[in-house]
């Protein structure tokens, strides 16, 4: 039966704000509506589904609940995040399963105030969008932060690992008073960085910032009334992976959590001196990340994992005594360690400079081209075409812009932000890195806009954000300006950090900006969010950190639970800056631009070929991580693929609708018994079996151990 309530008179309003006698119509019902989208191709309207829901103001967006919810989810994450940071660096966009967990923890809070009568604010789409801002800028501090590479990289241990520069003027410990002071002073400039130029990224440009725009889909289609149903089965779903990922984490910590225990299988190609390098341990949180990551990344580190454990390290490990002394520690760098560290920098500043080129050439081409046909893209309704989809996008780019116009951020107040958080930065770090002068921080606070402009620009056009790429410039220019004699290894790794922090949250707020220019969330709510999500980052990040730090003194280490191996990779690069290839075991050079060079033929390659072949070209800074770390975690990646890839064929519908929903299940289940893993490890608690999976030869000569008769 009809809904009646539907069936009024009423006044059409022009987008200028007056009423128009000629447009006045009886408004359809819904149904009638229905079936004349189905009779003309007009896809369904986002904004006139929500046409009569008001918009609250960008002060009612930023409720208190949200920001509970955010801290909460801004611990989880942290954990998530950290954890990834120091074992494989791979991290994945969590901006999605950031909007998911938001909108499950606050909606199952409204509900309950509903049924207690006592729900004063209904929750919305941008108070939705406000809390996985936050979410997302907490705990992208944990990457930014650098606590998987440069800072970790400052540490003795690290220093240790790599040999040389082992004095103080080069050697940081962590230590949470300082990191805590140095986040706070560098994390903010960067959000004042972009604020000028939102408006021209996102409605003059029209980027795209897939993250950011898949993130609004979600959110939208969650506070759609046919989208409730399939939330409520998401939230199932979620739910049970979770705690099938919480109660796995436990099963491995109680079986297999000693430190010479854990899941060993598929040796490599029968090479025992490698055969550890090729195990999967059934981590639920790789096969999570393996779910949410393409498959060509799952692909590529695993076949960078066969290239170097399964041929390359066996070769370079047999001349040992003649390319490298045979009396080296495994750790050195002047032994095959060192081909392993540098010959993945190589590759990884390959893939870094090729994108960094093929990038900015297309920000300067894309600007170039925006700017003088910017006339000719601002059309107006009246003069695109009649046909129904364009209506439809009209309305809802018209109704977008006037929510994302509306709420102006002055470019003064951003001017000044960063003009005053340059000058504190200036005088303080220095306080913080005796050799990173305020000099340096100048000039860096000079170009930073400019780099900060491209990075986000190229974010929106490739959802890829060269923030580790720019740090990495940072590591080179100021270190080798500093010298070796002067702390340049502290120097440029602290420069590192300055500048990765600027460009990594320039990035991270326009994708926000474009995520909340989708639903209607105020930009200044936008602003506000980030810069309460940034502090809360600078603060539970280091906390973080601090707990892996002492709970697993082997942090770090190659053998360890958590390598961290961008750490030693990060000082290398500083080492290099400074000492110049002086460093470098014999034909390590040689074998670097080998390699330097392919990285770059492999990306040039994958994109001469275009999208439907390029998609099996794996991509050489993904080879390049198992290089040093190895490819145990590759398998586990490759698993979440594989279960997709059958999804998506029996019923691509149904898995598009749940897989993010099991990958953040699994993500944050395994993220979450970090905790209680890290808690166990301080209070020097062992786990009470050791249970292993060993090959038959090995297997056959333990038994002969333990029965000699």
């Amino acid at each position: 039966m009809e809904n009646r309530d539907d069936d009024v008179e009423n006044i059409s309003i022009d987008h200028e704000g007056s009423s128009n006698p000629q447009l006045v119509h009886r408004r359809k019902t819904k149904n009638e509506q229905e079936e004349e989208e189905q009779e003309d191709g007009i896809p369904p309207s986002v904004e006139q589904v929500f046409e009569n829901t008001k918009v609250p103001s960008w002060k009612d967006q930023l409720t208190v609940r949200a920001f509970v919810v955010s801290l909460l989810l801004s611990v989880l994450f942290s954990f998530i995040v950290m954890k990834l940071n120091l074992t494989t660096g791979i991290i994945p966009s969590l901006n999605v399963s950031a909007g998911l967990l938001g909108f499950i923890m606050l909606k199952t809070w409204t509900k309950l105030l509903e049924k207690a009568g006592m729900l004063k604010q209904p929750f919305t789409r941008q108070e939705n969008t406000v809390i996985q801002t936050c979410i997302v800028a907490s705990s992208g501090i944990a990457f930014s932060g650098g606590f998987g590479s440069y800072l970790l990289g400052m540490s003795g241990a690290a220093a240790k690992q790599a040999g040389e520069f082992t004095d103080a003027k080069n050697i940081k410990d962590p230590q949470i008073g300082w990191m805590i002071g140095f986040l706070f002073v560098v994390s903010f400039i960067g959000l004042f960085s972009v604020v000028p130029l939102r408006k021209i990224m996102i409605i003059d440009f029209k980027l795209i910032y897939p993250s950011g725009t898949a993130t609004a889909h979600l959110i939208n289609s969650f506070h759609t009334p046919s989208g409730a149903k399939l939330a409520r089965k998401q939230v199932k779903t979620l739910s049970r992976f979770f705690s099938f990922s919480f109660l796995w984490g436990f099963f491995q910590w109680f079986f297999t959590g000693g430190d010479d225990c854990g899941f060993a299988a598929f040796p490599s190609l029968g090479l025992e001196a490698y055969a550890r390098k090729f195990y999967f341990d059934f981590s639920a949180v790789y096969v999570g990340v393996g779910m949410i990551c393409p498959y060509i990344i799952n692909i590529s580190v695993l076949a960078g994992g066969v290239l170097s454990w399964g041929v390359l390290w066996p070769i370079i490990e047999s001349k040992k005594g003649v390319w490298y002394s045979a009396k080296l520690k495994p750790t050195s760098l002047h032994g095959v360690q060192g081909y392993r560290v540098f010959i993945s920098i190589a590759m990884i500043l390959g893939d870094g400079l090729y994108n960094f080129v093929k990038v900015l050439s297309r920000t300067i081409i894309s600007f170039v081209q925006q700017s003088k046909g910017k006339n000719k893209a601002a059309i107006s309704i009246e003069e695109e075409n009649s046909t129904g989809t364009s209506r439809i996008i009209s309305f809802d780019d018209e109704r977008r812009k006037k929510m994302f116009i509306k709420d102006q951020i002055p470019s003064w107040f951003a001017v000044g932000g960063y003009v005053g958080l340059a000058v504190i930065s200036t005088i303080v770090l220095p306080f913080i890195f005796h050799p990173l002068k305020w000099y340096y921080i100048l000039v860096i606070y000079v170009f930073a806009p400019v780099l900060a402009f491209c990075n986000s620009y190229g974010c929106g056009l490739t959802d890829w954000s060269l923030a580790s790429t720019y740090g990495k410039l940072a590591i080179f220019a100021i270190g080798s300006w500093a010298g070796a004699s002067h702390g340049g290894i502290l120097a440029g790794l602290a420069a590192c950090g300055v500048m990765m922090n600027i460009v990594s949250t320039a990035s991270d707020l326009s994708q926000d900006f474009k995520t909340g220019y989708l639903t209607l969330a105020s930009p200044r709510a936008m602003f506000v969010s980030q810069v309460i999500g940034t502090a809360m980052g600078c603060v539970i990040s280091p906390c973080v950190f601090l707990l892996f730090y002492k709970a697993f003194p082997d942090l770090g280490q190659p053998e360890s639970a958590y390598p961290a191996p961008f750490g030693v990779v990060y000082r290398s690069m500083a080492m290099l800056g400074v000492e110049g290839f002086s460093a470098l075991p014999a034909h390590c050079l040689e074998i670097c631009y080998g390699f330097f060079a392919l990285s770059i033929v492999i990306s040039g390659i994958k994109d001469c070929l275009g999208k439907k072949w390029s998609q099996y070209i794996p991509i050489p800074m993904a080879m390049a991580i198992p290089f040093y770390l190895g490819s145990y975690f590759a398998i586990d990646m490759c698993i979440g693929s594989l279960i997709l890839f059958v999804w998506e064929k029996s019923n691509k519908r149904r898995a598009d609708a749940f897989a993010p929903a099991v990958a953040s299940g699994l993500i944050c289940g395994d993220g979450i018994w970090s905790l209680p893993a890290a808690v166990l490890a301080l209070a020097k608690l062992s786990p009470p079996i050791c249970m292993k999976f060993l090959s038959s030869a090995v297997n056959a000569k333990v038994d002969t151990f333990l029965n000699p008769s």
